[in-house]
């Protein structure tokens, strides 16, 4: 796998998810992803960085675009120092939520996007990994 350019944006507060949405809408262009995969994953995108202002109080979201086996992809890595999730198992079950939504936000993001991570823990914050195959 190639690297072939990468950057971070802050996203502490609403603005910054605005912010984060457009550059994930340019970057998918850039790397090539036909519409529809640019819109599943500027909604994944979105929903990961609005989780990152309110339960994880704010951080950043690391964006890599990337070549492997003649295919290019954009790899979102979201980022925070909040309280964790304590249940991986019930926050990836649809339904669940701990604030007042839908609680679709990361299994929602999970089926929009070619790779999904979660890795969380209570006191030690969470990273979503996700990535967009074009």
């Amino acid at each position: 796998m190639t690297v072939l350019e990468q950057g971070t944006h802050s996203i502490r507060v609403e603005q910054d998810v605005v912010l984060a949405r457009q550059a994930v809408r340019r970057l998918a262009q850039t790397c090539g992803l036909r519409l529809v995969d640019q819109t599943k994953l500027v909604t994944a995108a979105s929903e990961l960085a609005r989780n990152t202002v309110i339960y994880g109080r704010g951080g950043d979201m690391d964006w890599t675009l990337l070549e492997e086996n003649g295919r290019r992809g954009l790899r979102l890595h979201f980022r925070d120092k909040g309280p964790g999730i304590a249940d991986i198992q019930k926050a990836m079950t649809d339904g669940w939520t701990t604030g007042g939504g839908l609680g679709l936000g990361l299994t929602g993001a999970k089926r929009l996007v070619s790779e999904f991570e979660l890795d969380s823990a209570p006191g030690a914050g969470t990273r979503v990994t996700i990535t967009q195959w074009a």
